[in-house]
């Protein structure tokens, strides 16, 4: 099973973008391996990966679950620094990494590690990230790469955690040193400020 298992998750783009509806790409392959759960609920992987995944376990390919997403070219992140009030949820959401910054400092993604998994987009408070094509496409070298940043992360993670490496522990691992009195006070009027500028964007 464990081999299975290694050669699914190979197949995978390792994007880590849980819209498979698993926390992700390994405990999708140990589904699909153990049968619960069909091969086409890859959004990145579209249909050559849903080809791939069922050639391997000798299953009919279907065409992508809508309710998983559709597939697009490959898209990275972007963040608008000019709205950014460095509220580190977008660090936390990342996957891999790919987004330097610190509290209450200007946060930036780096291109070239963003597997384009949207994961930070919905954490934004102020809506200052959105999704741009990458204008390439996403290769199994990218997908190796972000296999071990993914793992190199959660490895840290769990060091700094000693409870579950679920989303919830993984968070509250990766969350900066708490802020002063009087700094939070300062980050409640900049949120204020900058959920009014993405307010007026939307409006």
């Amino acid at each position: 099973m464990s081999s299975l298992i290694d050669a699914l998750d190979a197949l995978l783009p390792q994007t880590q973008c849980t819209q498979c509806g698993y926390d992700g790409c390994r405990p999708y392959a140990q589904a699909m391996a153990q049968g619960l759960a069909d091969t086409n609920r890859c959004p990145p992987g579209g249909p050559r990966t849903i080809e791939a995944l069922s050639h391997l376990l000798d299953r009919p390919a279907h065409p992508l679950d809508p309710d998983c997403g559709t597939h697009q070219p490959f898209r990275v992140a972007l963040i608008d620094e000019e709205h950014c009030i460095g509220c580190t949820l977008c660090i936390q959401a990342c996957p891999v990494d790919a987004i330097l910054g610190a509290n209450q400092s200007m946060h930036t993604v780096i291109a070239d590690d963003c597997t384009g998994c949207e994961r930070c987009v919905t954490p934004c408070p102020v809506d200052c990230i959105t999704m741009v094509p990458a204008g390439r496409d996403w290769t199994p070298e990218d997908a190796g790469a972000a296999r071990q940043r993914y793992q190199a992360r959660n490895t840290r993670l769990l060091g700094r955690h000693a409870e579950s490496a679920g989303p919830a522990a993984r968070t509250l691992a990766n969350k900066p040193a708490l802020a002063t009195p009087s700094d939070d006070h300062d980050k409640q009027d900049r949120i204020a400020q900058a959920l009014a500028r993405a307010r007026a964007r939307r409006s």
